[in-house]
């Protein structure tokens, strides 16, 4: 009964009884009764550690902006400089002294840099620090949501970047009861909602790049659950 339900539990007990026969127990064993690893020169595995998905923050050193955040520029000695700017649709900003700089895809520090090489023709040694002000409690608009059959329907908060993938992954998937090539993408466009067909069970499940869509601040992914 115990071979059957317990099939690793009885080849251990068998194992034990056979060292017993030939003194191998206590070998096993410290002074003080606990296990020692046996001497065989092979080292056991390394127990498997499932990662769950991270999308980056904001704080994260790779982090990328993108069109539609805020950003905050210090300019040390000189807060007339400092300010609180948009990165543009287009992905430029523009700042005092600083015209239509190229913001979207870099990273924080990456701007910082660049600021200052704009800022040396007009302040010496300028040192620059750039802080993206992205809240995903705060602003809808700089938030993707999920909706339906997601694993964990939620709100993430928009990087440069972001595809469908992105966010499957993410949210932890879709569910058993999903029909993810019914899902819809619906964004915001001149004012009007608009809605875009996704394929996420070819994307997910058949491993379809071509399936994958870039998404936007303020997109929302709708999956709904499969009629069968």
């Amino acid at each position: 009964m115990i071979a059957r339900r317990f099939p690793v539990l009885a080849v251990l007990i068998t194992t034990l009884v056979a060292l017993a026969g030939c003194g191998g127990v206590s070998s096993m064993f410290g002074g003080d009764g606990g296990l020692k690893a046996p001497s065989t020169g092979i080292l056991a595995p390394a127990p498997v550690v499932a990662s769950t998905p991270q999308l980056l923050t904001p704080e994260s050193p790779n982090y990328r902006l993108g069109p539609g955040e805020n950003i905050q520029i210090f300019v040390w000695r000189a807060p007339e400089l400092s300010t609180v700017v948009p990165i543009r649709p287009d992905g430029r900003f523009s700042m005092p002294l600083v015209e239509d700089l190229p913001a979207a895809g870099k990273t924080p520090t990456e701007l910082a840099r660049d600021i200052e090489d704009r800022l040396k023709a007009y302040v010496q040694d300028p040192i620059v620090t750039v802080i993206a002000q992205v809240n995903g409690a705060g602003d809808p608009r700089q938030q993707v949501k999920v909706l339906g059959q997601a694993v964990n329907p939620s709100s993430l908060s928009y990087r440069s970047g972001l595809t469908a993938l992105d966010v499957v992954i993410a949210v932890g998937g879709l569910t058993e009861f999903a029909d993810g090539n019914r899902a819809v993408l619906v964004r915001e466009e001149s004012g009007q909602k608009v809605s875009y067909r996704l394929r996420l069970d070819d994307l997910v499940r058949k491993g379809d790049i071509a399936a994958d869509r870039p998404l936007m601040p303020g997109d929302t992914i709708i999956i709904p659950e499969s009629w069968l």
